[in-house]
């Protein structure tokens, strides 16, 4: 049994749209925002190495060049080579140039600095660790990890002279400073982006909302829908899917209570249609005596209606196969032969004056210039019944032609003539519907369901291309073409 909690929950497609939106978002948001964060460090770290090889060419370039002021000579001395040198440079935030001069003792090398004030807070000026693990470092470059922070150092050795002592210049960068103001900007895209999730959120909720109300329209117009009522429609607006979705939908409308009109209408005259031999038989055989002649009159009439309404049936059950798509199965036909069959047959139905026209010459030297592809016993129940009809209209000794013939584009007509009244213009509309005669009908009995044409009209309409026209000559009477396309067999 099933329960209301065993039933799934579904989502419905506006929060999976909005869901999928703000996941792309999220993702495209984010993305931008370490990739700008990863370009920001990157452009420190490549800062850093220009300042560094900056500051070190300069310091390489007074020491190939440079002489003591004091001598107008050439720097002997490394200590004073690295103490004018550095009277004259101003570090920039974050920087430290200092001066390294080794000591005899195990104590840490003697520090030169900046004739200017230097913040206490730079790590490498208090750090005599740090600064005698630079000087006996066999690399010119280099990281420092120290509490406060990375720190990232260049030197120059100067070549020590008469004994002088192991001296060399240093520049050290702390990268820290700038890589929190590129972890700052990050903070920030990402607060941004937050913030742009929500606005998406909220426009994409209105947005899809908009979009998707005429699915929900369908929906709801789908479930008001009864066998009773087909009458509501979509409004359609603009020229989107959506738009085109309801147009679509609308014509399935249109469709559909034309296919229950048609139903109901076909239901209606069926029942009509059988109602009247069914009243025919219960009356006679009510009213029917114990007269042996009136008992065998009421027989014959009785089996003439039962006659009559099994054609109708049978003639409802072919008009019912003809909506399934293997109603005709096309195949290679020679068209002389069969009009020459049809012929033959129509003879039968009555005395008339019949007339084969058309395809008469059977060329057997040339059998495949009169091949077609078409359903072989359904078109000759077609011509059958519209010879059939032509006998219905035409009086005793009125000729009848029976014929067909292939045109320059492609197509075959099948087609039955006849002298007989002719169908009037109000009829020429209606005449192929179900259980409709035409008014300027003529026979005997006149004893027809009204399903002839119908059927005649099933059967050209289910081959490809087929129709049924009604052709009215001059000289009077009636002429029905089967119109086919001439596909031949390859």
């Amino acid at each position: 049994m099933t329960t209301a909690d065993s039933v799934p929950h579904r989502i419905s497609a506006r929060v999976r749209i909005l869901l999928w939106l703000l996941v792309v978002m999220a993702v495209a948001l984010a993305a931008v925002a370490a990739t700008t964060r990863s370009i920001l460090l990157r452009d420190v770290d490549h800062r850093v190495e220009r300042l560094l090889a900056q500051e070190t060419g300069e310091f390489t370039a007074f020491f190939e060049r440079g002489v003591d002021p004091s001598t107008g000579t050439r720097f002997r001395d490394p200590e004073r080579l690295l103490r004018v040198f550095l009277e004259r440079q101003y570090a920039d935030p974050g920087e430290e140039l200092i001066g390294l001069v080794g000591r005899t003792g195990g104590r840490g090398p003697a520090q030169l600095t900046q004739g200017r004030e230097i913040p206490v807070r730079l790590p490498l000026h208090r750090d005599a660790d740090a600064r005698a693990a630079v000087l006996a470092s066999p690399h010119r470059s280099g990281t420092l990890d120290r509490p406060e922070g990375e720190i990232r150092w260049a030197k120059v050795r100067v070549v020590p002279g008469g004994g002088a002592p192991e001296a060399a210049f240093v520049v050290a960068f702390h990268p820290e400073r700038e890589r929190e103001e590129a972890n700052t900007v990050f903070q920030i895209l990402l607060a941004i982006s937050a913030v742009a999730l929500l606005l998406t959120c909220g426009i994409g909720w209105a947005v899809a909302g908009r979009i998707l109300a005429p699915v929900r329209l369908v929906t709801t117009t789908a479930a008001q829908l009864t066998e009773q009522d087909l009458t509501r429609r979509i409004p359609v607006r603009g020229h989107d899917d959506i738009a085109a979705l309801a147009g679509t939908f609308n014509a399935m409308l249109d469709r559909l209570e034309r296919a229950f009109a048609a139903q109901r209408q076909f239901v209606d005259d069926a029942g009509h249609e059988l109602r009247t031999p069914i009243t025919i038989v219960r009356g006679h055989l009510e009213l029917m005596g114990d007269d042996p002649a009136e008992r065998e009159e009421t027989v014959r009439l009785v089996t003439d209606e039962l006659d009559r309404m099994s054609r109708i049936v049978e003639d409802l059950l072919l008009l019912a196969k003809s909506e399934r798509p293997d109603f005709v199965t096309p195949g290679p036909v020679r068209l002389a032969e069969l009009t020459a069959d049809v012929y033959v047959k129509a003879r039968t139905l009555g005395e008339r004056d019949w007339v084969l026209d058309g395809h008469t010459d059977l060329r057997p030297d040339r059998p495949d210039d009169d091949l077609v592809h078409l359903d072989e016993q359904r078109v000759t129940q077609a011509m059958v019944q519209l010879a059939q009809n032509a006998v219905q209209h035409t009086v005793q000794g009125a000729r009848i032609t029976v014929g067909s013939r292939t045109l320059a584009d492609s197509t075959t007509e099948l087609y039955v003539a006849d002298t007989g009244p002719g169908v009037q213009p109000q009829d020429a509309e209606v005449i192929f519907e179900r259980f409709r005669r035409g008014t300027a009908r003529r026979g005997a009995r006149g004893s027809g369901a009204g399903l002839g044409l119908a059927i005649v009209r099933a059967i050209a309409e289910g081959h490809p291309g087929g129709r049924v026209e009604l052709r009215s000559p001059e000289s009077g009477g009636a002429t029905f073409v089967l119109v086919l396309e001439r596909a031949t067999t390859p």
